[in-house]
């Protein structure tokens, strides 16, 4: 579907150059000068690409598309934590995912289509911008050329692996032969290539790693301005060669091809503790884990995350604080299924005494809520996307996995992210390699609450689904597994069942 296409091109992306707010760490002109622009709505296309300012605003644009509240922003983490056994609904409004919740989604939902449409308004306007540099090759350095056009193929691949993950069967059930997704490439901005078919789920992945390859081979090492406030801003806010790499661990931990998670892995986390990395951008996990989901949300341990503000906020009904927090659209689960109930989550954890709190919903009912995010509204946590604390655990799950694997040090990086929230906690020596990664999977429902992981993490090992909205397992057989093809989609392209 292609509707949302048509000329975007002139307007969307003047209009980004002035609205991209938290991203313009880069711009050398002054800041307010730079906000309150008037657009340019009429923007040709020669000029989009005339002058280094214009260019970065497009690049910010990209990102600003990427964190919208019905993708990136927020949504599309929710629904991936909703549809599984942690959280338990209180106010059966569809509106904000009830139905999901309960398995009733069909074609028709509106909210969940509004995946599908920004994330490939996302791809189309990488599609256009990677374009452009390439017809306008000499106004930028070549550094910084590739730079930018690393961090577009940075976000087209986060976006095509974010919509594989729901809108079609995981990888691992028979090595991506099922249907995937209409793989666009090249920019639109009418109708005329509205028909394509879908190609399988491993033409899509092969097209996300190389979009992350050559991301890698162009984006920087680091970003360094005079502020270090800025260059923690720009660390966290925009792909450098370490985003590229954390997403690929993540990216073939879903195929299951766990060697090349430790090859990737080993770019980034050292071989024994303690499992800093200064390669490059520097991370590492922080002793305080609140610190990671409070102001100015950059610390070392931030890979990438999505920059809210005030005026961009990720709008009614779309923000993380608002579903969990705030308003309490879901509350944990304290029933057997929920991990908030499990031995293996101790109250000497940090995260469950300081990220998880009561909340009386009346005289008589008080739930655990999540307050990992703010709360206050508008809402302006930053949406945490890529953290160390993951591409840790993904070693040490492909090290517990892959034939010949380091089991000692799997356990060690299991121990890491425990230990910095509960020093007290020691697991001990696993029996078996099954109990090791157990204990990690576990550790993941823990580390990850409310940050999206949960669906995904069930999917990419074609495991059952235990819905607790539902109220039964969902097998990877079952079409209530994966999200429908949007109805909007299949109207305007009649090819999209096909491939």
């Amino acid at each position: 579907m292609k509707i949302f296409h048509i000329n975007t091109y002139k307007l969307k992306i003047a209009i980004l150059v002035v609205t991209a707010l938290p991203l313009i760490g880069l711009v050398s002109s002054c800041k307010k000068d730079f906000l309150v622009a008037e657009p340019e709505l009429n923007l040709p296309d020669q000029d989009a690409f005339a002058n280094p300012t214009r260019i970065l605003g497009q690049v910010n644009g990209l990102y600003v598309s990427l964190k919208s509240g019905s993708f990136l922003g927020g949504r599309y983490e929710i629904y991936n934590d909703i549809r599984a056994e942690e959280f338990t609904n209180r106010l059966s409004n569809n509106v904000t995912g009830y139905d999901v919740y309960q398995g009733t989604n069909n074609s028709s939902n509106t909210y969940a289509a509004s995946f599908w449409s920004q994330g490939y308004l996302t791809i189309n306007r990488v599609n256009l911008f990677l374009k452009g540099m390439e017809a306008n090759p000499n106004v930028l350095t070549a550094a910084l050329n590739a730079n930018y056009i690393g961090e577009a193929k940075f976000v087209r691949a986060l976006s095509y692996f974010s919509l594989i993950q729901i809108f079609a069967k995981p990888y691992i059930l028979n090595n991506g032969a099922s249907r995937g997704l209409p793989l666009r490439l090249q920019p639109e901005s009418s109708l005329a290539n509205n028909a394509l078919k879908s190609s399988t789920v491993a033409a899509v992945y092969a097209q996300i790693l190389k979009d992350l390859n050559d991301a890698e081979a162009g984006l920087p090492d680091t970003y360094s301005v005079s502020s270090a406030s800025e260059t923690a801003l720009l660390r966290t806010t925009r792909a450098h060669k370490n985003t590229a790499i954390a997403l690929k661990t993540r990216v073939y931990l879903a195929m299951g091809n766990y060697a090349k998670v430790i090859e990737e892995g080993n770019k980034l986390v050292p071989l024994v503790a303690p499992f800093t990395n200064s390669a490059r951008t520097p991370h590492a996990l922080q002793a305080n884990v609140s610190s990671v989901f409070a102001a100015p949300y950059t610390t070392t341990e931030s890979i990438f995350s999505l920059p809210m503000a005030d005026t961009n906020a990720p709008g009614t009904q779309n923000q993380l604080g608002y579903y969990y927090n705030s308003n309490v659209e879901y509350f944990l689960n304290q029933t057997g299924l929920g991990i908030y109930v499990d031995p293996a989550w101790p109250a000497s954890d940090a995260r469950k005494s300081s990220l998880t709190g009561n909340v009386a919903l009346s005289s008589t009912s008080t739930v655990r809520r999540v307050i990992k995010f703010s709360g206050t509204s508008p809402f302006v946590d930053y949406v945490p996307i890529i953290r160390y604390a993951e591409v840790l655990l993904n070693v040490a799950e492909a090290e517990a996995l892959v034939t010949g694997g380091n089991l000692v040090r799997s356990a060690a990086l299991l121990q890491a992210v425990r230990s910095r929230s509960d020093a007290s906690y020691i697991f001990g020596a696993f029996v078996t390699s099954t109990d090791l990664v157990n204990a990690i999977l576990k550790e993941r429902r823990i580390e990850f609450l409310a940050e999206g992981f949960r669906y995904n993490d069930l999917a990419r090992k074609a495991a059952p689904l235990p819905s607790f909205g539902i109220g039964a397992s969902v097998p990877v057989t079952d079409d209530r597994y994966t999200f429908p093809i949007p109805l909007a989609e299949i109207n305007t392209n009649s090819e999209v069942n096909n491939f």
